[in-house]
């Protein structure tokens, strides 16, 4: 898993090469609306046919501007030291849970201009994404792709357990345990096979949310770290792990997985059950399409739906040489008609090689309507079929961590709480506790 933090290959982002790659300062300025000029981007990569075919529509339509595309994932350091020196790309391509952190630092402009002179409805976008993008009223950025969580069965390992797809009920945390301990192996004292994967910490606040709480005000600015709903999701969490070895045989064994791969966890049943983006359906279709997999929805403690939203945007830094060509840049990457155009790429690519089409899902709500009424069409593989209902069914429920004027330091002070829980050396309460001093300062810091 913790190849999957730094490796996103549905959103197309590679390994950042510092050495040789030009610098990353934007290029000429340009009038108008962006039809001319040189256009540097950073934190994009060109793995695809999804990112390929956008490309390439921007292309035709702005024949004139110099566009450089400096492939590699978003660095922190060099983009701050960009803006710091007055030389920054025009354009990046970053997570949209950072867009407020850099917001209230003066990093990033305002997108009112670039939204009003491109005539760009904005109730186009998922409300979870836009919110991540909009700091006190004011947009940041444009939202792209749009990833939610649900989890993934191996219904062949559950078979083998005795058990079904229905006997799975995450919304009874009390039963969580006995789940686990069924379906979890270790051979010669090893684990061998991960029983159920909370996905601590990367979803700890989709576990709070489904115990009644969220980590942060829906403002961004008061966190609740330390309430007795999250101390609980995170000891849930704690004790799963705990029954399979502890966080140092979970995650040396977690480690060794290639989601990716046609030799992944799925394919040798070595997970049962586990929470996870809804882009491993597409690389499931791709690689492994015989395999035994069911998708379900995540659930609150009811029993009703619930997923968390996260993804990417694009972004123009403050001193952008050429902010006309990033706005028409942006803007066009993810209009309707070019994520329509680029779901037809991935539609004909699969089904030119016998796979599933498991649709594309972005940040605009109507180019997915399009997408799936044109372009996707029973693949005749109900496992697939399903899941692709169940995701869409689940994007309505959906929530994201808010845009935050600390956003960054808010995440490291619950990462931290729980990483030190995992390695044993504190106890939940007492590390949420601490979490929530950390966040309270840096969020009181940020808001003077």
């Amino acid at each position: 898993m913790s190849r999957l933090r730094c490796a996103t290959a549905f959103v197309g982002v590679l390994t950042l090469a510092l050495a040789g790659c030009g610098g990353v300062g934007g290029g000429t300025g340009s009038g108008g609306t962006g039809g001319t000029g040189a256009l540097t981007t950073m934190g994009f990569g060109l793995p695809d046919e999804i990112a390929t075919t956008r490309v390439d529509t921007f292309r035709r339509a702005s024949p004139d501007v110099e566009l450089k595309i400096t492939e590699g994932a978003f660095d922190e350091q060099q983009f701050l030291s960009a803006v710091a020196a007055g030389n920054p790309p025009d354009l990046v391509y970053l997570d949209r849970k950072l867009i407020g952190t850099y917001a209230r630092r003066g990093s990033l402009q305002p997108l009112t201009d670039c939204v009003q002179r491109r005539k760009v409805d904005l109730d186009q976008y998922r409300p979870a994404a836009r919110q991540q993008v909009t700091l006190d009223g004011t947009v940041y950025g444009i939202p792209e792709f749009y990833s939610v969580r649900v989890v993934y069965l191996n219904e062949a390992v559950l078979r083998e357990s005795g058990l079904t797809a229905a006997d799975v009920n995450l919304a009874d945390w009390a039963a969580l345990p006995a789940l686990n301990a069924k379906l979890t192996r270790v051979t010669g004292g090893k684990l061998t096979r991960i029983g159920v994967d909370p996905k601590i910490p990367e979803f700890l606040p989709m576990w709070a949310k489904a115990n009644g709480v969220e980590l942060l005000s829906v403002d961004g600015r008061t966190p609740h770290l330390d309430d007795p709903k999250v101390v609980e999701a995170l000891t849930t969490g704690l004790g799963l792990i705990r029954g399979q070895g502890g966080w140092g045989r979970f995650s040396a064994f977690r480690d060794t997985f290639d989601f990716f791969g046609a030799a992944s966890p799925l394919a040798r049943n070595q997970i049962a059950v586990w929470p996870m983006e809804d882009w491993f359906l597409n690389v499931a279709a791709k690689n492994t399409p015989k395999a035994e997999l069911v998708v379900k929805p995540f659930v609150d403690r009811q029993g009703q739906p619930l997923t968390m939203a996260s993804g990417s945007a694009w972004v123009i830094p403050k001193g952008a040489r050429n902010p006309d060509a990033a706005c028409a840049f942006a803007t066009t990457m993810t209009a309707v008609d070019t994520w329509v155009a680029a779901a037809r790429a991935r539609a004909e690519a699969r089904r030119a090689a016998g796979l599933p089409f498991t649709g594309v899902y972005t940040g605009n709500v109507r180019a997915d309507e399009r997408i799936f009424a044109e372009l996707w069409r029973p693949t005749g593989n109900p496992r697939f079929d399903e899941a692709v209902q169940t995701i869409r069914s689940v994007q309505a429920a959906a929530f994201s961590m808010p845009a935050s004027p600390a956003g960054a330091e808010f995440d490291k002070a619950w990462y931290g709480a729980a990483n030190r829980v995992l390695a044993g050396q504190s106890q939940p309460a007492e590390a949420l506790a601490r979490a929530q001093q950390e966040a309270t300062a840096a969020l009181d810091r940020a808001s003077r």
